[in-house]
């Protein structure tokens, strides 16, 4: 699973040249090219990348030498008369002083002239010099660590002084030097970033002290870890301060088994673009050996404040001898056991078993390693095989992951190699394209989980993540609430680790973001509910509330503008599809007010997520970062589109529905079911022109009984689009007849009064007449038989209705006048009833005749 790529090999760039100036005596050369007695030995790697190593020549003379990793060029630094056991050796960064272990010397080399004894007692010592990080070594002062098997580390100031113009002599006959730290149990080297970690004993735990360098010859203690276990050896253990081979001898099948590692390159986020600061710390540390077949290890996360112990199941074998390895790959890190297993522990998402990869047998081999010899992990997914010479490069093989997860059966490691695959590497365009066509050749098989869910978070986290580094405990990178079930092989138990104290006042660099990290994450751990998850039933009761507003109300809303003003930015932030390059007929310019209504939804939900945790962002800043997230989302639906259009071959495919549609054609269709199920089970909008093209499908691929279902349980939506192209491109025939007035009347009133008149059919003539008739009669009814203050009859409940308008419109009309006789009066508060008298009397005496 692991790839490795020889970066430096002893063999091919150290002894050829050996052979070749001479240094060594011509009867050491067998003609052949080939090295016969040179037995060159890797002792230390420098922080600019030089690599120093000895070698023995045959007339018992020891040398040291450098080697150059950028111009691959050699020199010989300094070569003993005799021979001498160099355990430990170091030079500085002008490549002026050397300061080997034989008796702990410091030997002036530009040119070789004097050399001093910096600790005559014969015990185990380490020397290190400073490659200052940032600025030029303020030349002409170099700086030397010593660390005593005594256990105390010392920092030696060396200043030199140049005559000649070219000889470098140490000036000061006295070296000045600072205790850095005592009772030092446990140290290890950071040759890249120039710290130094170091473990003290306090009680029955110890405590991991972490010092940073400066450029200057200052140097101060950063941050206070403490352990949950005792690193109390009888000797000071030592990590990447050179090959001992005596250390590496003593005690190894019974000593912890501990480093550290800082993670300041995610690989999640790199898209040809600088590596980018990240400030994350773990401690790894194992025990040996196992016992039960069983091996337990411990990665302690720093920023998550949590430490979680694997324990692997192993076959009953002799790997006493054997200890794990602890390897950096930015995102991942990978714990090897020779011979066993491999385990990609996901240093992002730590929280469920499932996210991390556990491979044995062949899946987890690395034949070019020398598992019998004395391995060192270094930093920036490096390893070191002291045995062979050779240094390698390690990274997770793109084309094996794809093909273990093309292989597997197991939800578990299909779920771990899916997010490996998406937020691992660096190139992503062909990746996708390989998982989507996986997803295609095993959708339905993954009974734990939605695997287009999980590609679409997944691979929205990737893109996102570069914005800001908070986002990683906000944005939701799993479907995955927990996991159900078992990882076969290996168990995990999660403690809480006990809080860093940061010492210094002022951090900067790697312990800023470090410091920034831990706050931010300290924060959002005590918030409930801070990682953002589409609340599918309230998002999916505001998405209805405002598309029966918009259908109803005249006058939309303020918060309903709102909405639509959102998606209208989305909207413009899709990319526009070029014509010629667009193999997915879909129709961006489709304005689906629905979809629209989602989008702004899921827009103005996520911006007040984010709002409440991310203040100093700023307002407008968070409202694009929203927006960004929503339009990818939309882009990465069209990618996957594209991806199963390529993979079924559909070619010159036309929107007409007058072609039955192919095999091809049905596959996408089917693959476009489970999108539209995985993305309404997310609640989250679809591209424009989605639905069109999937209701196209439908009507080609299945017959009309089974059309009609799909309608009716809402996997397939009429669009306007698809109506109005539905209804031109067939005939009136029986059949397309029947098609056509299923559509219809199963299209809501408003929508079908909108597209009838594209129908040439007495049915759409009939609704045509029906409408127009309503119309007319309702203006007439206004303008002539209401005056403004006569009741409405749309107010009063005991008007007959009928499906017939005329009938309603006289029954309307009747009861209207009918009201009206009734109450001659209704509006006149006052008469005078003497002069109602009056004419009563006056028009009796006419009707009988007593007036002339």
């Amino acid at each position: 699973m692991l790839k490795l790529t020889v970066t430096y090999d002893i063999h091919t760039d150290v002894v050829p040249w050996i052979l070749k100036s001479g240094l060594t005596p011509a009867e050491c050369d067998d003609g052949s090219g080939r090295a016969v007695d040179v037995k060159a030995q890797t002792v230390n790697i420098e922080s600019d990348g030089t690599i120093i190593y000895t070698w023995k020549g045959c007339r018992g003379n020891t040398c040291i030498g450098a080697y150059d990793p950028h111009t691959r060029k050699n020199k010989l630094l300094y070569s003993f008369d005799e021979e001498a056991q160099v355990v430990s050796c170091s030079v500085n960064m002008k490549w002026t002083l050397l300061a080997p272990r034989c008796l702990t010397l410091l030997i002036e080399i530009h040119p070789i002239h004097d050399i001093r004894v910096l600790k005559a007692v014969d015990c185990i010592v380490s020397v290190q010099f400073l490659y200052p990080v940032g600025k030029a070594t303020l030349f002409p002062e170099s700086h030397l660590l010593l660390i005593s098997e005594d256990r105390y580390i010392d920092q030696i100031h060396i200043s030199v002084v140049i005559q000649e113009g070219y000889r470098v002599l140490i000036k000061n006959t006295r070296l000045p030097t600072d205790r850095i730290i005592e009772d030092v149990t446990w140290a290890q080297w950071d040759m890249k970033e120039q710290r130094l970690y170091c473990a003290v004993t306090k009680g029955r735990k110890s405590v991991l002290n972490c010092f940073q360098f400066y450029p200057d010859r200052n140097f101060e203690l950063v941050l206070e870890v403490p352990l949950q276990f005792s690193l109390d050896n009888d000797e000071p253990r030592l990590v990447n301060f050179g090959f001992n081979p005596y250390q590496s001898d003593v005690g190894a099948s019974s000593t912890l088994n501990f480093s550290v590692l800082s993670s300041e390159i995610d690989c999640a986020v790199i898209n040809a673009e600088p590596r980018r600061k990240t400030g994350s710390m773990f401690l790894c540390y194992s025990h040996l050996p196992p016992t039960d077949n069983e091996v337990s290890y411990t990665i302690a996360f720093v920023l998550q404040g949590v430490s979680k112990t694997f324990t692997v199941s192993v076959e009953e074998t002799e790997i006493l001898t054997e200890k794990v390895i602890f390897i950096n790959l930015g995102y991942y890190i990978a714990v090897y056991l020779p011979g066993h297993f491999l385990h990609l522990i996901n240093t992002r998402h730590p929280k469920l078993l499932c996210h991390h990869l556990l491979l044995s047998g062949a899946d987890a081999s690395m034949p070019s390693l020398n598992t019998n010899g004395y391995l060192q992990s270094l930093p920036y997914s490096s390893i070191l095989d002291y045995s062979s010479g050779k240094m390698f490069e390690v990274c997770i093989n793109q084309l094996y992951l794809v093909k273990f997860l093309q292989t597997s059966t197991l939800d578990c490691h299909w779920l771990a190699a899916l997010h490996c695959a998406l937020i691992y590497f660096k190139d992503q365009t062909e990746t996708e394209a390989q998982v989507v066509s996986w997803i295609c050749d095993n959708i339905g098989k993954c009974s734990r989980f939605d695997v287009i869910q999980e590609f679409i978070w997944a691979s929205l986290y990737r893109r996102m993540c570069p914005e800001s580094i908070n986002l990683d405990k906000l944005l939701p990178y799993t479907s995955l609430m927990k996991w159900e079930g078992e990882v076969p092989g290996v168990t995990c138990v999660t403690e809480i680790a006990e809080q860093s104290v940061f010492r210094a006042l002022h951090l900067k660099g790697f312990w800023a973001e470090l410091h920034s990290n831990l706050q931010s994450f300290m924060y959002l751990d005590a918030e409930p509910c801070c990682r953002y998850y589409n609340n599918s039933k309230l998002l999916r009761k505001q998405w209805k509330q405002l598309i029966e507003e918009m259908k109803t109300e005249e006058r939309t809303s303020s918060s309903l503008r709102t909405i639509l003003q959102n998606a209208e930015k989305v909207l413009l932030t899709l990319d526009k599809w070029v014509s010629d390059q667009r193999i997915v007929p879909l129709f961006q310019e489709e304005k689906d007010y629905q979809q629209n209504i989602l989008m702004g939804v899921m827009v103005e939900n996520m911006k007040d997520h984010l709002m409440r945790h991310l203040q100093h962002m700023g307002k407008k800043k968070t409202e694009e970062l929203v927006i960004n997230y929503v339009a990818k989302l939309l882009e990465l639906i069209r990618n996957i589109m594209e991806t199963v259009w390529r993979k079924y071959n559909v070619k010159n495919w036309k929107f007409c529905f007058k072609e039955r549609g192919s095999s091809s054609e049905y596959a996408v269709f089917h693959i476009m079911c489970h999108i539209l199920q995985a993305t309404s089970g997310m609640c989250v909008p679809l591209p424009p022109g989605f639905q069109t093209l999937h209701a196209t499908l439908g009507v080609r691929c299945l017959p009309l009984h089974t059309l009609l279902c799909y309608i009716d349980h809402g996997i397939l939506r009429l669009t306007e689009t698809f109506i109005k192209k539905l209804l031109i491109d067939f005939n009136n025939s029986e059949k397309n007849g029947q098609l056509k007035l299923s559509i219809i009347t199963r299209l809501p009133e408003a929508a079908s009064q909108n597209i009838c008149h594209l129908w040439d059919h007495p049915i759409s003539s009939s609704l045509i007449a029906r409408n127009y008739v309503e119309a007319l009669l309702q203006k007439l009814g206004s303008k002539q038989m209401y005056p403004h203050n006569s009741p409405s009859y749309e107010t009063d409940s005991s008007v007959f209705y009928s499906d017939f308008l005329p009938l309603n419109y006289l029954t309307k009309t009747l009861t209207d006048v009918k009201n009206l006789a009734m109450n001659p009066f209704e509006e006149k508060e006052y008469i005078d009833a003497k002069f109602v008298e009056e004419i009563a009397l006056k028009q009796t005496s006419i009707l009988l005749q007593l007036e002339s």
